[in-house]
């Protein structure tokens, strides 16, 4: 696929991709949107997307979704038009420095030579792309393509029709998909590791199944329960015969069960979960740790006694056998029965209203097996994290938790939907919607289907959990930043299909069912303050 911004269209380059009959292209006005677009879709398909922009300030419209990208390591390539050297630093129209625009955040640069009509020219351009395919594996590349006079016609005494002539259907090729050996990592168990826990962070892996059942048989092979975070796809296929907790962060919430449950060694994959009570809990512990993580450099934001291995989860190997005594994993199974029962009891008797941790509860029961559920940064992941139980029902939820930004969030979810073969949905607040709300323009692009759910609380409610919430002036105005667009008639603006929900009964039904085709906003509307009170007082009730 590759997605391309308006001023691009006039690039040779476009010209070649939208005559190629295996290349999917998409049109974006807005280079920022096209950026997440792309984002979502090349997390979605596991493979490359490129972007095409023209030259001047256009690509750094692409900073934002090429930061969250390294941080994830998306496969995007971002490719810039440019002017010819000779009109750089004079003043000339649409031209600016773009060499290494994004700095350390494209794994690879490499700017192109001025394109020639001759054969010598394609066999470096077709090397050039095939290294920037390869260099996408450790996440996003930027190639910059200076073009004199974009598609003029000129007389080149016959030199492309020659050079056409020896250019085969195989001379650009597809890069072979090369198998990458799967290492094992032998790590010896210790008797002092019988309190042990993993501790599964967020995850995308390419093989869902596969990373599932390494990690279910490490946790078989010690007796370790895992903790696993709403965006680990542990949460979402969950088998019976593994201690898999899901509410670890409400348990962990009472200072005697904390206690209680204090391990002696941790091993974590990926990076830290979500909850700030569960990373503040293993920071007190003092526990032995390694961390586990594909991607290179430091994953351990707590700063513990922490070993740390840069590997694929599904290489590490724990020999030893399971621990004699089980009473540590019952410990923790009892727990999460305890405290999903509660939360089943809690949510089930509320009838005062919309509850903004009852839409993410009522989502994770309702939606159809197998389904994708994108969520938005701030306050909608949290309350997946709170109340999302663990599941086998083969879901996945995926997320932007490199940068844990809001940017892009409405155009990364569109380009997961984008040609994917099941039931997805977008759970995110009005101000993420807002932030990215030009994404409302490639709606009519999509070939599938989002339903968006849109928490609309009038604001930022994340920041109603937070000291500053007390004083009043300056909180309402510049933290909450409360705003009052009519989502409906932006809506109906770019043609959008649109409900406003009313009652839990009607969001249940539009929810279970499968989703139309094309895209579909249902919006809830509550009220800030006092879901934030009711958070509140249920975190209170957990930590008695």
């Amino acid at each position: 696929m590759a997605v391309i911004s308006p001023g691009s269209r006039s690039t040779p380059l476009t010209m070649a991709l939208v005559r190629h009959p295996d290349v999917e292209v998409i049109p974006v006005v807005d280079e920022r949107s096209a950026g997440f677009f792309a984002l979502g879709h090349a997390r979605g398909s596991k493979s490359p997307v490129v972007l095409l922009c023209t030259s001047g300030s256009a690509g750094a419209h692409y900073l934002p979704a090429m930061i969250e990208a390294t941080e994830s390591a998306v496969p995007l390539i971002a490719v810039t038009a440019d002017r010819p050297p000779e009109l750089r630093d004079c003043a000339a129209g649409q031209t600016i420095d773009q060499n290494r625009l994004f700095g350390r955040f494209a794994s690879w640069y490499h700017e192109m030579a001025v394109p020639e009509a001759r054969l010598a020219q394609l066999a470096y351009l077709r090397q050039t792309a095939r290294q920037a395919w390869d260099r996408t594996a450790v996440g996003p590349v930027h190639l910059n393509a200076p073009f004199r006079d974009p598609l003029p016609p000129i007389d080149d005494d016959g030199t492309a029709h020659e050079v056409g002539q020896v250019i085969d259907e195989d001379w650009f090729g597809q890069p072979e998909n090369l198998t990458k050996e799967r290492a094992k990592i032998r790590i010896q168990q210790r008797v002092t590791t019988t309190r042990g826990l993993i501790v599964a962070g967020p995850a995308a892996p390419e093989d869902t199944d596969f990373y599932v059942e390494r990690i279910c048989a490490i946790s078989r092979s010690t007796g370790w329960p895992i903790l696993a975070d709403v965006l680990s796809p542990l949460r979402q296929n969950a088998p019976e015969d593994v201690t898999i907790v899901s509410t670890y962060d409400l348990i962990l919430r009472s200072a005697s069960k904390a206690q209680e449950l204090t391990p002696r060694y941790v091993l974590a994959l990926e990076s830290w979960p979500t909850s700030k009570v569960l990373r503040n809990w293993l920071e007190q512990t003092q526990a032995e740790m390694l961390m586990v993580s594909a991607q290179v450099g430091s994953r351990d934001a707590l700063h513990g006694k922490t070993r740390e291995i840069s590997v694929e989860a599904t290489a590490l190997e724990i020999v030893g056998e399971a621990p004699a005594d089980p009473t540590y994993e019952q410990q923790w199974r009892e727990a999460d029965a305890r405290a999903g029962q509660k939360i089943e009891n809690w949510m089930e008797a509320r009838d005062d209203g919309f509850f903004e941790g009852r839409v993410a509860w009522v989502l994770g029961k309702t939606v159809p097996a197998g389904s994708l559920i994108c969520v938005a940064n701030s306050m909608p992941v949290r309350d997946l994290e709170y109340f999302w139980k663990a599941t086998a029902r083969g879901l996945e939820v995926a997320f932007s938790r490199g940068a844990n930004g809001i940017d892009g969030t409405l155009s990364t979810a569109l380009g997961q939907a984008h040609r994917a073969v099941r039931s997805v949905y977008l759970l995110t607040g009005d101000l993420a919607f807002l932030h990215d709300s030009n994404g409302l323009m490639l709606a009519h692009e999509l070939v599938g289907n989002l339903t968006v759910v849109l928490i609309n609380n009038s604001g930022g409610g994340i920041f109603e959990h937070l000291p500053v919430a007390e004083f009043e002036p300056p909180f309402e105005r510049y933290f909450a930043t409360p705003q009052s667009v009519d989502i409906g008639k932006l809506c109906a603006a770019h043609r959008v299909k649109y409900e406003r929900v009313k009652s839990w009964a009607t969001f249940t039904e539009a929810i279970a069912n499968e989703p139309p085709s094309g895209m579909r906003v249902l919006e809830i509307c509550t009220d800030r303050r006092k879901d934030a009170a009711t958070r509140k007082r249920l975190f209170r009730e957990f930590a008695k």
